[in-house]
């Protein structure tokens, strides 16, 4: 058998994040998303466009997997 991921060795995690928290973070990154596409958009190169897109596709999966651990209806699945 395979080592266990760091996801389930329980020693590495609290539990202790509160819905205030949560739903903190996730204002947090739904302006740091927001912010990059407003960036990407507005680049005057292609490497800064790449980078701010980047950022922002990196955001919209922690922005999906927040709001799914916050129980929002229409996330079924953040890995899709």
């Amino acid at each position: 058998m395979g080592e266990l991921s760091d996801h389930q060795d329980s020693d590495l995690f609290t539990y202790d994040r509160s819905w205030g928290e949560i739903e903190l973070m996730l204002d947090e990154a739904e302006k740091k998303r927001n912010q990059h596409q407003t960036l990407a958009h507005s680049a005057i190169d292609k490497t800064t466009r790449i980078y701010h897109m980047r950022n922002f596709k990196a955001l919209e999966g922690v922005t999906k997997a927040l709001r799914w651990v916050l129980g929002d209806i229409k996330i079924q699945d953040p890995l899709e």
